[in-house]
């Protein structure tokens, strides 16, 4: 949720411009689409709502993000590039941050949102019992 609202609260202009320099097809429209999947699929999943569903959109963002962006600086989700009196300065994170939401929405998609999700509830009402 707070990679989508980054996006949109900052106005979706830089975003397409990084989507353009990568060859997304359809920056424009990505632009959006990106930035209301992260925020959306984010809350849906924070609910538990139709948890299964979501993590495709979320798995397929973090995949593209992956390789137009990440692959590029290796695996290291945290790289350490100098030292200044003020504290460490990092450099950008490779691909392994994906990997690890992609494994965190893998457990997700199979196991779903818990029974605290409300796809629980929806799951176990009687209105859904008697179809």
């Amino acid at each position: 949720m707070a990679h989508g609202w980054a996006k949109l609260s900052r106005g979706t202009a830089g975003f397409e411009k990084l989507l353009v320099q990568t060859r997304v097809p359809l920056a424009h429209f990505m632009s959006w689409l990106v930035p209301l999947t992260e925020l959306l699929g984010g809350l849906a999943l924070l609910l538990g709502f139709f948890v299964t569903l979501v993590t495709i959109p979320l798995m397929v963002t973090m995949l593209v993000a992956m390789f137009t962006v990440q692959i590029n600086y290796g695996f290291s989700a945290v790289k350490t590039i100098g030292l200044t009196p003020e504290g460490p300065v990092f450099g950008p994170p490779g691909y392994e941050i994906n990997l690890v939401y992609l494994a965190g929405l893998l457990v997700l998609m199979i196991n779903g949102g818990g029974a605290y999700a409300l796809d629980h509830w929806r799951r176990s009402s009687p209105r859904s019992q008697r179809q």
